[in-house]
């Protein structure tokens, strides 16, 4: 379990480094109901990013792994994961605002306080299971997790700490708006503002590195 858990750390911080996302639990906290829109949400990601590795562990089973190699088809996943995650990485880069000041957030984010609580926790499921660099990662981690050969208990444990550290990011202003009520305000501001100019950036980077470890981590799976 622990060279599981070993394997899909890199993949749940990247996973946790998810700016929208962080943007979309500030706003939401901002709601009049924050705190309890903030649960919902944080929720929905949990159980997005749990149900889509769960979902790759079924798949996957034990991975067909012998002798301590991990099966084919979970080096050609990688493979074609990394090569996706590569080619929206420098698509986001040549995209990127050139002034990050003017850079624009989703227009659904200035109706969030005007979402009900089904709707935050949909949101979360979406921005978790749905995203185009979370779910690429959270399918490398089931794979990978599923390529051990460890016992389908240890399995769930391994998933769970993925789960639990690429959650870091979203829930972080959850914990503090729990923990310093009004006064979060400015922290969870700045945090806002940080994440909304430099989202762009950010996702670009982390596409592309990302998707060259799931290409290297591929190719030596599938290398003679």
């Amino acid at each position: 379990m622990g060279h599981a858990v070993g394997d899909v750390l890199g993949l749940a911080a990247g996973v946790a480094v998810s700016p929208l996302p962080i943007v979309a639990v500030i706003l939401i906290l901002a709601t009049p109901r924050g705190r309890l829109n903030g649960a919902l949400f944080g929720l929905g990601w949990l159980v997005g990013l749990a149900a889509l590795g769960a979902i790759m562990l079924a798949v996957g089973g034990s991975g067909g792994a012998s002798h301590k190699q991990p099966a084919t088809w979970v080096g050609a996943l990688k493979l074609a994961l990394g090569l996706l995650l590569a080619l929206l990485g420098a698509r986001q880069w040549r995209h990127r605002p050139t002034d990050p000041s003017q850079a624009q957030l989703p227009k659904w984010m200035a109706a969030i306080d005007h979402f009900n609580p089904p709707k935050i926790f949909g949101l979360g499921l979406a921005l978790s299971a749905a995203n185009a660099k979370n779910a690429p990662l959270t399918l490398a981690a089931g794979a990978s997790i599923s390529a051990a050969g460890i016992p389908v208990a240890q399995q769930a444990g391994a998933l769970a700490v993925f789960v639990l550290v690429a959650s870091v990011g979203v829930l972080a202003p959850l914990v503090v708006y729990l923990l310093m009520g009004e006064r979060a305000q400015r922290v969870l501001g700045s945090w806002r503002d940080w994440a909304a100019r430099h989202n762009a950036a950010v996702m670009a980077v982390l596409f592309f590195v990302l998707g060259l470890k799931l290409l290297g981590d591929g190719i030596g799976i599938l290398a003679p």
